[in-house]
């Protein structure tokens, strides 16, 4: 009788943990992968929330590729994602709203690269939707695990005139998001914390992997971890990205995936980038706890 009840309670652990947690991402052409190969990548293993007469093409995008990671490290997600190109948090929470009041496991927020596009660096807007968000999805679900993506420096504001962070350096504007998404975070306390996106690109720059300035032509022996149009990522960006969700969400080092990973041999990477790519994750997550 031992045996059996012993065996039964496996079964149901077993059973329990073999089931596969939901994870939502909300977001926008940062998290859709613009640009990019990222941007079709592996669309066939993650659900589109938007209608399908909404979209032209299937998005993979950085949902994909995370989804790709987890697989390798032998964990199971459902993953989910609701975009929109040039929009907010505002915008998914005013018009998107029905698509995603339900109870994930965890969710990823991600709104407008300047905080506002009508106030660049003004996070008022983020506040007040991610507390919004913060009240809704707990409401679903108490133990979802809320999570802000903070974005990188756009080079298309920083080096060109009459932009918003003109003659700054160019970590500046990834300082001030990163600052944005943290009184956005303080200000709700059912958020878990922030994925310093946008300060390991920072990392990325300093340590001498990718090129600062795109617009005087790429160092040898660096990447662009921008695009073409010096606003949205290229692979090596959009990568580095997925590499810091994956590890601030799971828990996992990013260097657990190795110089063989998957994602980075498909998007042609060398090992060396691999692995350059997965420390700079794996130090800032390190640097931020």
């Amino acid at each position: 009788m031992k045996y059996l009840l012993g065996t039964i309670g496996f079964l149901v652990a077993l059973s329990s943990g073999a089931q596969a947690d939901t994870i939502l991402f909300v977001g926008n052409s940062f998290t859709f992968g613009e640009l990019a190969t990222a941007k079709h990548y592996h669309a066939r293993d993650v659900r589109d929330l938007n209608p399908p007469n909404e979209r032209k093409q299937t998005i993979g995008g950085v949902p994909a590729i995370f989804k790709e990671f987890t697989r390798q490290a032998k964990l199971s997600y459902d993953v989910s994602l609701e975009t929109e190109g040039g929009k907010g948090l505002d915008f998914h929470y005013t018009q998107k709203l029905p698509l995603l009041d339900k109870p994930w496991d965890v969710v990823i927020l991600q709104s407008y690269s300047t905080l506002d596009a009508d106030r660049p660096g003004n996070p008022r807007l983020l506040i007040e939707y991610t507390r919004k968000f913060d009240a809704v999805l707990h409401a679903r679900n108490p133990n979802v695990k809320i999570y802000l993506n903070a974005t990188w420096s756009r080079a298309d504001m920083t080096y060109t005139p009459d932009t918003p962070w003109s003659g700054k350096p160019i970590t500046q504007m990834a300082l001030d998001v990163a600052a944005g998404y943290t009184a956005a975070w303080k200000a709700s306390p059912g958020i878990r914390g922030v994925i310093p996106v946008g300060q390991a690109w920072n990392r990325a720059f300093a340590t001498g992997f990718a090129d600062p300035n795109p617009y005087d032509g790429i160092s040898a022996g660096q990447v662009n971890l921008w695009a073409d149009d010096s606003y949205h990522a290229s692979d090596f960006g959009y990568y580095l990205e997925a590499l810091m969700i994956f590890g601030k969400v799971t828990g996992l080092d990013p260097l657990s995936l190795g110089p063989k990973e998957r994602v980075a041999r498909d998007f042609g990477f060398s090992w060396r980038q691999t692995t350059a790519l997965q420390q700079i994750a794996h130090d800032e997550l390190a640097a931020q706890k």
